[in-house]
């Protein structure tokens, strides 16, 4: 017996049940929970496997019918065990060459955005013309650590924002052991 290797020609449409696979295998190959947000950045801007009120529609559908839930205590979705095994059902219905694709997406980028949701930062002006910039280390269970701080400059609240995945762990450590000694 012959396999044939199937083509992918983006211009062609696929229908709905692979675009909901895709979602599904993206979930499945990411292996963490993901925001909606991230999930649409992932199918649609940045790699274009699905447009962007599509992907919004059938993301909707799967959480409708509990092949993707939302975790508790957060904004986060992932893959349901009713959803993987549809997935492990059907996952030959989406394309090979979108499926290598998201393998080798999802080996190359599953750290940044564990790390990324790991590590939430924002910050706001006040009133007085100073700043908050509020830093968070979430976990699986919820809130590990948050930092509220307040700067005099946009300048200030900006660098501590941006430089907050790379400084959380050891922000956490340094303070976990001084407080703890």
């Amino acid at each position: 017996m012959e396999i044939i290797q199937e083509s992918f020609d983006p211009k062609t449409p696929l229908d709905s049940m692979v675009q909901k696979l895709i979602i599904l295998f993206v979930f499945d190959k990411m292996a963490i929970p993901l925001t909606e947000a991230t999930i649409m950045d992932i199918c649609t801007s940045e790699n274009g496997w699905l447009s962007y009120m599509e992907c919004k529609q059938y993301l909707a559908e799967l959480i409708e019918t509990n092949l993707v839930y939302r975790v508790p205590k957060g904004e986060m979705l992932n893959i349901t065990n009713d959803g993987v095994g549809c997935l492990s059902v059907f996952v030959q219905k989406i394309p090979s060459t979108i499926r290598d694709e998201i393998v080798t997406y999802a080996r190359e980028n599953r750290l940044k955005f564990k790390k990324r949701q790991s590590y939430f930062s924002d910050y706001s002006k006040n009133a007085d013309g100073s700043y908050t910039v509020i830093m968070r280390i979430n976990s699986d269970q919820g809130t590990l650590m948050e930092l509220k701080m307040i700067v005099s400059n946009r300048q200030d609240a900006k660098y501590l924002h941006n430089t907050w995945v790379d400084k959380a762990s050891q922000t956490y450590s340094f303070l976990h052991d001084a407080l703890l000694d």
